[in-house]
């Protein structure tokens, strides 16, 4: 059975017992203690958590899921994977215990012509949680499972939180019995190869307490309704029916290492350390198309990292596969050409998916370049010194600081004749893994406390009257300060405003929030912000300016009428330039994230290398033109497939409902899902000034620019700035860039005789001190003053040629400089002179405390500065004194 086919069945079952589908969600959602989607019930937290109710008692979904934390373990063994589908079945209130086993045996045991998945109930083996006979009894005495098929477990393994407090409660799992081929026997106490998990039913049924790992936390009592959450991994229900031993054999999954095999002449199955690697690419490379195709880019932190890390990881494997060029646009067409059945969005924006992948791969192999040559440098220095061992220290600062893989590193030690400190490496790996482990830790928290607006959400969506009046009358439903819900509130006090009806927009899409007034006889409140709960309630962030504001109240809602002009300006010319974007550099240049706010506008986008001036020219000119031809600015409702049959673009990773709102400006040169406020027409934005484009992260690029009066304002600047330049240069302003442009090539060309002259100065200075080098027993020392006006850098220039003229004798060279008021210093001593027990680093701390300064270095040179000019005769007479000590204690 082909896994496509699976998921769906998954679905109808359930569909057809009353279950609302419900999509899957993003992988990327608001959650503070989750990088990506992990489990299926996530969407539905709100519900699990009592902050909302849900818009149905029972649902069923298939959820596109990413784990992270075993990415190190990705290929080693066929068990871990970083994206997965789960499939899942909830219910809010509704059916329990027995409702959820018996939905879950009979789709895993009714044949496959009546619709199940037809598993052999003989192999089925269920756990339930230690004390919960409930869960045994519907087993044993409904299902009919024998006594010896049922495994009581602890709280490790058969008891489910989301490790933190919040609902939590016991579990059965349902695990499929391979045969003894692949284990012993015993069920899955014994052995989890053989014994391999398909299904948990989570009786969602208590609440914890604070408390770490799996089962060291507190049981504070019972949630108010029983829920049930489960999981079913499509994956390993799809390399069981499809007879294969793993996932990376299922029909999605084996064709990528096929095409790995085609690229790399290797062959699957023939050596682990290949197979390892066969397996991380063909995992890696469905994680992050999936990724990519929500939204996210690669980065230096975050999920960007996570990303980046993936991609990279496909790269080295590839190449240590022997793969001799780049492959990453070949296994994305593969990603593509097995999962698009299920995630069209793969076919459907493919060009940017793949460009993305294929941008990072470019970008990496440029770092394996370079890093080879690190590797080499260090391999030398290993060879000069007669050992044949390259540090662990060594090995992983080309890992974390440089992103050289530690297997390339492994693997070109022994083309090279050397070991690596592997020992070494793995200590300072495991040390950084639990400082991550532990900050990761300390960031994750309980989610806030929205209980307090449940009501309220359950009342339904405050009415958004902004798209047609300014003012609107309303009531006030709730104040909120503090958390607490509150009856009044008096001026001087900040306090949260929940209104029925509201003209004020909150936060969203890259647009802030509005401000305004709210105001009734005798009271006026000043709102700053205006944020959303649970995407559709209003909180109005105000402080109460005059008289006293009261829940009930009616009250007048006002939007700041300047405010709003220049915010839908930026809104407006947010999609303008996003058209002229895609106009001028073709239709992969996708919105990747946008802040609009009055005046102004920043938009990132999905693209590959840095803008040519012509092209930022051309986009400029392109959204000017658009303003100038006054397009009218049409907004609709309409469902979403259709939206996007006509062409309407969505914001990667954000979640649509059935409904959307489409802006259109000027027909077809810009059509967008949004829900912001805009212009009546293009003309009305004004004038968009572009002000500059730069990186974000690879493969995202922003552009900034005003809009109307700020922009006329920034050109206004930019005219006088031109006016003052063309006035001191003495030359029509249009002259002005090629008069700068002859400036700085003289200015350069000044720089470097200044240089040239500097250095004459220096080299003239080292014969002079040379020339009066003393004899301090053995040694010839120079200690003096180093001449007004020599830099930091030239100093040590300065030392180390005066070193150099003083021959093979053993010689010492120490200068005090005068820099600002501070005392910059430089020691060097030749090897006669180390010989002779005459340190660079130990001389500074002889001479330091006598200008107030300190310094560090080795024994041929050190520097450092002091404080205290004041100091310098004495601290020269220290440095005579301490290397004649030395000399005649020899």
């Amino acid at each position: 059975m082909q896994t496509h086919e699976i998921r769906r069945r998954f679905l109808d079952h359930f569909v057809k017992s009353g279950h609302t589908e419900v999509p899957s969600a993003s992988l990327i959602l608001d959650d503070p203690n989750l990088l990506f989607v992990n489990a299926g019930m996530v969407q539905f937290k709100p519900y699990f958590l009592g902050q909302q109710t849900p818009p149905y008692d029972t649902a069923t979904s298939v959820q596109k899921c990413v784990r992270t934390g075993d990415i190190e373990n990705v290929g080693v063994t066929t068990r871990h994977n970083t994206f997965f589908q789960m499939a899942g079945n909830f219910s809010f209130g509704d059916y329990f215990k027995q409702g959820a086993i018996e939905h879950a045996w009979t789709l895993l045991t009714s044949s496959q012509d009546d619709g199940g998945y037809g598993f052999d109930p003989e192999r089925l083996w269920v756990t339930v949680y230690l004390d919960d006979d409930e869960a045994h009894a519907i087993w044993h005495d409904e299902i009919g499972i024998p006594e010896e098929r049922i495994q009581r477990r602890g709280m490790a393994d058969n008891y489910w939180s989301m490790g933190i407090p919040g609902p939590c409660g016991p579990c059965s799992e349902i695990y499929y019995d391979r045969g003894p081929e692949y284990g012993v026997d015993g069920g899955p106490e014994a052995d989890e190869d053989r014994y391999l998990e398909i299904w948990n039913l989570v009786f969602m049924q208590n609440e914890r307490g604070e408390g770490t790992g799996k089962d060291s936390f507190e049981i504070l009592g019972p949630l108010p309704k029983q829920n049930i959450d489960t999981g079913l991994g499509i994956e390993r229900v799809a390399f069981l029916l499809q007879g294969v031993d793993n996932v990376y054999e299922t029909d999605l999954v084996r064709p990528v290492i096929a095409k790995a095999e085609e690229l790399s002449g290797r062959a699957y199955g023939a050596k682990h350390e290949d197979d390892v690697r066969f397996r991380v690419i063909a995992d890696h490379a469905r994680t992050a198309a999936m990724l990519i195709a929500d939204g996210v880019n690669p980065g230096n932190d975050g999920r960007g990292y996570v990303l980046r890390r993936l991609l990279r990881r496909i790269v080295r494997s590839a190449k240590l596969l022997g793969a001799d060029r780049p492959s990453m646009l070949e296994f994305m067409t593969v990603v593509r050409d097995t999962m698009a059945q299920s995630y069209p969005v793969l076919d459907t924006d493919f060009a940017r998916i793949s460009n993305v992948a294929v941008g990072e791969e470019t970008a990496f192999l440029k770092t394996l370049a370079s890093g080879s040559k690190l590797f080499e440098g260090a391999a030398d220095a290993v060879k000069a010194s007669g050992a044949t061992v390259i540090g662990g220290t060594e090995a992983f600062t080309l890992h974390d600081t440089y992103g050289f893989p530690i297997d390339l590193t492994l693997e070109m030690a022994a083309e090279a004749g050397l070991t690596v400190d592997e020992a070494g490496f793995r200590t300072l790996m495991a040390e950084q893994r639990k400082r991550a482990k532990e900050d990761a830790q300390a960031r994750k928290h309980a989610h806030a406390d929205l209980s307090i607006y449940k009501e309220l959400v359950d009342r339904g969506p405050t009415e958004f009257t902004g798209f047609e009046e300014f003012v609107s009358e309303a009531t006030v439903l709730a104040l909120v300060k503090g958390g607490v819900r509150v009856p009044t509130a008096a001026a001087g006090e900040d306090v949260e405003v929940i209104l029925d009806r509201s003209p004020l927009y909150a936060e969203a899409g890259g647009q802030i929030a509005d401000t305004g007034t709210i105001t009734a006889a005798g009271m006026r409140a000043r709102v700053g912000d205006v944020q959303k709960i649970a995407r559709k309630l209003w909180v109005h962030k105000v402080t109460v300016a005059e008289g006293q504001i009261t829940e009930g109240d009616t009250v007048l809602a006002s939007v700041d009428a300047d405010w709003r002009k220049g915010a839908t300006q930026g809104h407006s010319g947010t999609h303008m330039v996003h058209a002229a974007l895609r106009q001028v550099l073709g239709p992969n240049a996708v919105q990747a994230g946008s802040l609009n706010k009055p005046g102004y506008l920043r938009f990132d986008f999905s693209w590959q290398g840095a803008l040519t001036e012509q092209q930022k020219q051309d986009i400029e000119v392109v959204a000017n033109e658009a303003v100038a031809a006054d397009y009218a600015v049409n907004t609709f409702v309409t469902d979403l497939d259709k939206a996007k049959k006509m062409g309407a673009m969505a914001l990667f990773g954000e979640n649509y409902g059935d409904e959307v709102r489409v802006v259109e400006i000027g027909g077809p040169f810009s059509m967008e899902l949004c829900g912001g406020t805009h212009v009546g027409s293009s003309a009305q934005i004004g004038q968009v000034t572009l002000l500059g484009e730069q990186s974000v992260g690879s493969g995202v690029r922003r552009v900034e620019a005003y809009v109307g009066l700020d922009s006329y304002k920034h050109l206004a600047k930019e005219r006088a700035l031109l006016a003052g330049l063309s006035s001191s240069l003495k030359v029509p302003a249009d002259e002005v860039p090629a008069r700068v442009e002859a400036l700085v090539d003289r200015l350069r060309v000044a720089e470097k005789e200044l240089e040239q002259t500097r250095a004459k100065a220096v080299l003239a200075a080292a014969s002079e001190f040379a020339s009066k080098a003393q004899r301090v027993g053995a040694v010839r020392l120079v200690a003096d003053k180093a001449p007004a006006g020599v830099g930091v850098g030239d100093l040590r220039s300065l030392v180390a040629d005066v070193r150099g003229r003083l021959g093979t004798d053993p010689a010492v060279v120490v200068l005090l400089g005068d820099a600002d008021g501070k005392v910059p210093f430089v020691v060097a001593a030749n090897k006669a002179a180390q010989d002779l027990g005459v340190e660079a680093g130990e001389l500074v701390s002889a001479f330091g405390p006598k200008i107030g300064g300190r310094g560090g270095g080795k024994g041929d040179m050190a520097q450092g500065a002091g404080s205290d000019l004041g100091g310098v005769d004495a601290a020269l007479d220290a440095v005579r004194a301490r290397v004649a000590e030395i000399a005649e204690g020899r």
